[in-house]
């Protein structure tokens, strides 16, 4: 469950878009769910887009059935999640986007509950570089590339 969080034009719905590629949906078929508050799209797991920016209570929340689409088997990422947090599951992925100038985004990921703490540290690990080992312990054989050493 990712929830987005960002004023407009902050990059949610892009957010979403490089989401839906990585699970091997075309990115261009993702729009933004303003008018229809539910796209669905069908891939690696399915992958759930909403948009909770026009609605006003929480009855409006009940009507779209938003608590039938938290499953472990699906990918829901929630545009304007903030407007409704206590609502959403308490574990999940709150991902907040500002704007840093009018080309980029500062993205702050901050972990609510056991499954989204185990997916912030591989998102952690992920973005680490690849350790080299020292300078030391490599060897370099003429007309050939740098190996570890032995």
């Amino acid at each position: 469950m990712l929830a987005l969080i960002g004023a407009l034009g902050a990059g949610k719905t892009a957010m979403v878009r490089g989401i839906a590629a990585g699970l091997g949906v075309p990115p261009d078929s993702v729009s933004s769910p303003t008018f229809v508050l539910v796209h669905e799209y069908r891939a690696r797991l399915p992958l759930i887009h909403i948009d909770l920016y026009r609605l006003r209570t929480d009855a409006d929340i009940e009507s779209i059935g938003l608590s039938d689409y938290f499953t472990d088997r699906t990918v829901v990422a929630i545009e304007w999640a903030d407007r409704f947090l206590a609502l959403l599951p308490e574990d999940r992925l709150e991902v907040r986007l500002t704007h840093r100038t009018p080309a980029t985004r500062t993205v702050r990921l901050a972990a609510k509950g056991p499954q989204s703490r185990s997916l912030l540290a591989r998102i952690d690990q992920a973005r680490r570089p690849a350790k080299r080992p020292p300078a030391s312990q490599t060897r370099k054989t003429p007309g050939t590339r740098k190996v570890p050493a032995r």
